[in-house]
């Protein structure tokens, strides 16, 4: 009588709850048990996370990533809006000035699409349809301390939730806990070669306010304004009015090196008015502005 064969499904771990790490767990959940490690405790609504503080910042989801979304978890798209994300027509609902100083034609006839929402709102969305999978469990408050192997293999990754400490084995491990991953010092730890890093440093600075849209504003499509950086002309410098969901508008400036923006509130309207066109400026100087500025 021959033996029975049975299959273990592949184990996986993925460290950081972030955007790059739901995305991972969905892609691998229909091959192999995943759990998600999360230093922080998520929010249960859209609001900033302390962990990823470039969402702050305006974000753009162009066509071709609205595609994937939508390839990988059918329908994603759809709920972003229904919360009060917009699709919105690439040059049609664009007002948008080049590089080359040029204001980019504004037309309709195109199947391309942004999707424009709060970087809050996407994640909060993509969380709830990503952990409402059983088959990924979510161990919030738990932090990596390290991986198990050797330099061979990579068998498992040690946590710490509250004071205590475990292991956690897996046959695939994921690390989505952005710059500040500590992989490359604990694989050297395990006895593997050293990895090759390459930086490039671009040297952009952001600064970020949020501002209540204008009453005559809300009730109709306003397009993104976006006045783009130069680059033949040194320091470059830049900005985007991004309309969000719950009436509101994400400003985002830039700048490289020797024109960096600051969290200075007075002086935040002067740098978008000082531009090589000041739209940006003008239409906020009179706005109503909500919080600080956050600079990145």
């Amino acid at each position: 009588m021959a033996e029975e064969t049975v299959t273990r499904r592949p184990t996986t771990v993925v460290i950081g709850a972030s955007a790059t790490g739901l995305f991972a767990a969905a892609a691998l959940v229909d091959f192999a048990d995943v759990t998600v490690i999360e230093r922080d405790r998520l929010p249960d609504r859209p609001q900033p996370r302390r962990g990823v503080p470039q969402a702050r910042h305006a974000h753009l989801v162009w066509s071709g990533g609205v595609k994937a979304f939508d390839d990988l978890l059918p329908g994603l798209t759809g709920e972003i809006t229904a919360h009060g994300g917009r699709l919105v027509h690439i040059m049609g609902d664009m007002v948008s000035r080049a590089p080359n100083e040029v204001w980019f034609r504004r037309f309709t006839a195109t199947h391309h699409r942004n999707l424009v929402c709060s970087r809050d709102l996407l994640d909060y969305v993509l969380r709830n349809r990503v952990l409402a999978d059983e088959r990924i469990t979510l161990r919030q408050e738990t932090s990596a301390l390290g991986l198990e192997g050797d330099a061979t293999a990579v068998t498992g990754v040690r946590i710490r939730t509250n004071d205590e400490e475990s292991t956690l084995r897996a046959d695939l491990i994921i690390d989505a806990s952005g710059r500040g991953s500590r992989t490359p010092q604990w694989l050297a730890e395990l006895g593997a070669p050293s990895i090759t890093e390459r930086e490039v440093n671009a040297g952009v600075a952001y600064a970020t306010r949020l501002y209540a849209a204008p009453e005559a504003t809300r009730d109709i499509n306003f397009p993104l304004v976006n006045v783009q950086a130069n680059p033949a002309k040194a320091p470059g410098r830049g900005g985007i009015i991004l309309p969000i969901e719950g009436n509101r508008w994400i400003v985002t400036l830039s700048g490289t090196r020797g024109g960096e923006p600051t969290d200075d509130l007075d002086a935040f309207i002067d740098f978008a008015l000082g531009l090589d066109d000041p739209v940006i400026g003008e239409l906020i100087k009179d706005a109503e502005p909500l919080g600080d500025i956050t600079t990145t």
